[in-house]
């Protein structure tokens, strides 16, 4: 007898086609991630310090030796300097309700792929969020925005904290070309309506162009990445690669668990953790939201 619909949707091998369909969604930091493999659970790693390396000063010398130098003298020593880290890799895990065999045999596949693609989205959820929560830890630059937030018209200055984390950020020796800026949506509505409302005339095309198309998808060079997952009353600028490696130690799998005679279920999960090895390709703008 051949398979119903429902049947053949809930077979193992397209679960699986489907998780991989929905494996992109609920991820937005991850793609802007160094991924890389990791075969255990504990994890040794290197920070890198920020910054150009100049050489050691002495006494009386308080210029870089790599220029203050003389003829035939011998060339300064100057090395990286690294903290050695260790994390271990975490588990996103988690299944949908079973489902019974009466439902599999007449209720509308449609269903099942909503379970599925929730279930995913869950995972990647968390996912995203620890990617957030390692990105935004202590150590990156940060500073507050300017006078009253992005939700001031008056007094707030959306560009110039955009353009301060850049410098900052290229301070520290980083290329800012590509970086990305990751806001929630409310920072995303203040900034909008500061580029058209209170800046339009300024910049008439620019905000005109953003008027017709409702859409702002880069800034300053840029790349503007709105997520639900990101902090209100904060921005972050970072460099995509640099800033977060994702250490994926089992990637996105799944499972369907078959409990015979009663049902099935669909299980999803991954393990890994983020490393930010460069803490300084990172800066928080805070005080966004008065």
């Amino acid at each position: 007898m051949a398979d119903t619909s429902a049947q053949a949707d809930i077979r193992g091998i397209f679960i699986h086609k489907l998780v991989e369909g929905f494996a992109e969604e609920g991820i937005v930091l991850k793609n802007f991630c160094r991924v890389s493999k990791t075969s255990a659970r504990e994890i040794r790693w290197y920070q890198k310090t920020a910054g150009f390396l100049t050489g050691p000063t002495t006494t009386a010398v308080t210029t870089s030796l790599i220029t203050n130098t003389s003829s035939k003298s011998l060339p300064v020593a100057i090395e990286p300097s690294y903290t050695r880290t260790t994390s271990y890799v975490k588990k996103y895990f988690a299944e949908s309700p079973l489902i019974s065999i009466e439902d599999l045999k007449d209720t509308d596949p449609d269903v099942w792929g909503d379970m599925i693609k929730d279930t995913v989205r869950a995972v990647n959820y968390q996912i995203d969020i620890r990617i957030y929560t390692v990105l935004t830890d202590s150590g990156a630059q940060t500073a507050a925005a300017t006078a009253d937030g992005w939700d001031d018209t008056a007094t707030g200055d959306p560009i110039l904290d955009l353009t301060n984390a850049q410098q900052k950020i290229r301070a520290q020796g980083y290329e800012t070309s590509g970086a990305v800026l990751y806001i929630n949506s409310v920072e995303y509505k203040n900034l909008l309506n500061w580029v058209i409302s209170v800046k339009g005339s300024s910049i008439p095309a620019f905000s005109s162009e953003k008027v017709k198309s409702g859409v702002m998808m880069e800034l300053l060079g840029l790349k503007v990445v709105v997520s639900e997952n990101a902090t209100s009353d904060q921005a972050v600028v970072f460099i995509p690669d640099k800033a977060v490696v994702w250490k994926e130690f089992m990637g996105l799998t799944s499972a369907v668990v078959d409990d015979p005679g009663i049902g099935k279920k669909v299980r999803v999960w991954s393990e890994g953790e983020a490393l930010r090895p460069n803490p300084k390709a990172v800066f928080v703008i805070t005080d966004t939201v008065v």
